[in-house]
């Protein structure tokens, strides 16, 4: 490994503080889910995509790109969704050889519910601290780094736009 391959120190700080974050966070907002909505964070991330997507339906392949999980892992997790009816999952109806996963209204009820709560948490827990100046350079910055990965990363760009807000 040369100099050009390693992190520089700002780099370096930057993407330990970005880990730090990211796995606090996932812990933080499970826990959230699970206690206040009855969800998971797995539920809700798939929820939130599907009612992104037109019709609150999309084929299996592109909600895994969407949410960037391996479409195995996605397929279990669906089966527990649909047991739990939030989801069903239903042939596509162009192409026979697609499964279509379509978000039922109890799930979108569920999803509606757990929204504004998840919302406020996030407000208080990871913006409580920052300025709007800070709220901004931070959303420009993982903007661009998300950017970045789809670029050179090996996922194509999601056919579903989840929005920044969203």
């Amino acid at each position: 490994m040369t100099d050009d391959d390693r992190l520089s120190p700002a780099q370096q700080r930057a993407w330990l503080s970005y880990m730090r974050v990211y796995h606090r966070m996932e812990y933080e907002m499970n826990r959230q889910l699970q206690a206040e909505c009855g969800m998971s964070l797995g539920d809700y991330t798939v929820m939130n995509a599907l009612t992104n997507a037109p019709r609150h339906r999309a084929p299996l392949t592109v909600l895994a790109t969407t949410i960037g999980w391996e479409r195995s892992r996605l397929s279990h997790f669906l089966q527990r969704m649909s047991r739990r009816g939030f989801l069903d999952r239903v042939p596509s109806a162009t192409d026979g050889r697609v499964t279509d996963v379509v978000l039922t209204s109890a799930g979108l009820r569920a999803f509606r519910a757990a929204a504004p709560k998840h919302a406020a948490w996030i407000k208080q827990l990871f913006f409580s601290d920052l300025t709007r100046d800070q709220e901004d350079a931070l959303a420009d910055i993982l903007g661009a780094a998300y950017e970045s990965i789809l670029r050179d990363g090996t996922l194509p760009r999601p056919e579903i736009d989840i929005p920044a807000g969203g």
